[in-house]
């Protein structure tokens, strides 16, 4: 099932994993120290083609009398939102440009163009996932709570309707987002009693933002309101896809491991950041894409240090594969498309029962464990002849038939 002991899953000593946690740290020390007028200038620039774009889209889908004018109208709007909600909102409310102390561009002030409340996803996101990430039981990250991505998860005949349930979430994401974030504010955060203050947040949030796309720019357009409110559905539908993809293809894809809780007892910050290298995925990107997905591409990046500046993920890249070298472990990305079908193929298997499928349940692209490596001699005791990455190879290697 799930990883129970990450360092024998890594085929790591405690003193390598100790000695990767330093080296991470330095990577860490090193941008902070570097942080300045270029990443402030960053930030800012965004935020100002943001915010043209969008009032620029919204001129176009409002005044032009062209078909060709409505789609390239709702494409910039679509656009707007998508860097808004991707390459702003996500990494502001990380706190990546607290440094700054603008209280505009502040983790604790920024409020996102999306229909949940920051200050609720950030208790479910940064710290429900960030910490937790792809433990059992307390990332809630794990399938959103309708989709079952892992065997660890008991098949129930519900998840038949697992596709239907998938391209649902996709299409309403930023709902999916706002009821999650209002739930486990409910269960875990400092709320009255009662609930009423975060469900009296979250309305009025909603209420500001259906009034905005639906309510105020097509009554702004007149007798053509039908056409603006067209365009404002279609551009947060394409934003909610695209903002599923990104999410989907940086933890659903094979090579994004599970573990178990007690993973968490005694874990040291190296152990940590190794959990956060074996529990993510990238997706290959040039510097457009990456953009347009706030540079989470480096999904590993962006969960080994949360809360740096996204613009020099890139940068940090680099060193990261580096250190992937250098302690033989696997550096999980590949293409956009296929770390999507990767994605989908797993939420669509795992709507079967586990009689149907083939592999076990501690070696199965989306679920693994360190027992996995039972048939190529184990893993009871590092032995330094090689880290993660050769073990993988020396597992493939002997599960293939004779002569293949």
């Amino acid at each position: 099932m799930a990883i129970s002991q990450v360092a024998v899953y890594a085929h790591l000593s405690v003193n390598q994993i100790e000695c990767l946690g330093r080296e991470l740290d330095e990577i860490r020390r090193d941008v902070e120290d570097g942080l300045g007028a270029r990443d402030a200038g960053y930030i800012r620039h965004t935020i100002a083609f943001q915010r043209a774009l969008d009032a620029v889209a919204r001129a176009t889908i409002g005044f032009s009398r062209r078909r060709s004018g409505w789609f390239a109208g709702t494409g910039g709007l679509a656009l707007a939102k998508i860097v808004e909600n991707m390459a702003i909102g996500h990494n502001v409310s990380h706190g990546q440009w607290d440094w700054m102390n603008d209280p505009e561009i502040h983790s604790t002030s920024w409020e996102w163009d999306m229909a949940g409340l920051s200050a609720q996803w950030r208790h479910s996101h940064n710290y429900r996932h960030h910490v937790f990430t792809n433990v059992l039981g307390l990332d809630d990250d794990i399938g959103f709570g309708v989709m079952r991505v892992t065997r660890d998860e008991r098949w129930q005949p519900g998840h038949l309707l697992q596709p239907l349930r998938n391209l649902l979430l996709a299409v309403t994401f930023e709902w999916g987002i706002a009821s999650q974030g209002w739930y486990l504010e409910r269960k875990f955060g400092r709320v009255p009693a009662d609930g009423k203050g975060s469900a009296r947040a979250l309305a009025a949030k909603i209420a500001r933002q259906i009034g905005k796309d639906y309510v105020v720019f097509p009554a702004l357009s007149g007798r053509r309101w039908r056409r603006t409110l067209a365009a404002n559905a279609t551009a947060n539908l394409l934003r909610n896809l695209w903002a599923y993809v990104v999410i989907a293809c940086g933890h659903f894809p094979d090579g994004a491991e599970k573990f178990e809780p007690e993973v968490l007892a005694g874990e040291t910050r190296a152990h940590w950041y190794l959990r956060q290298m074996l529990g993510t995925a990238n997706f290959d990107a040039g510097p457009v894409l990456a953009f347009l997905s706030g540079h989470l591409s480096h999904q590993i990046e962006h969960h080994l240090f949360p809360d740096l500046p996204s613009n020099r993920y890139p940068q940090i890249a680099v060193r990261v594969r580096a250190l992937c070298e250098k302690y033989d472990l696997p550096y999980t990305t590949g293409p956009l498309p296929r770390q999507a079908v990767l994605s989908l193929r797993t939420i669509h298997k795992l709507a079967l029962p586990d009689s149907l499928l083939t592999a076990t349940s501690d070696d199965a692209p989306e679920t693994a464990s360190e027992r996995r490596f039972d048939a190529v001699g184990g893993t009871g005791q590092h032995t330094g002849a090689g880290g993660l990455r050769t073990a993988l190879r020396l597992r493939k290697a002997t599960s293939r038939p004779a002569g293949a």
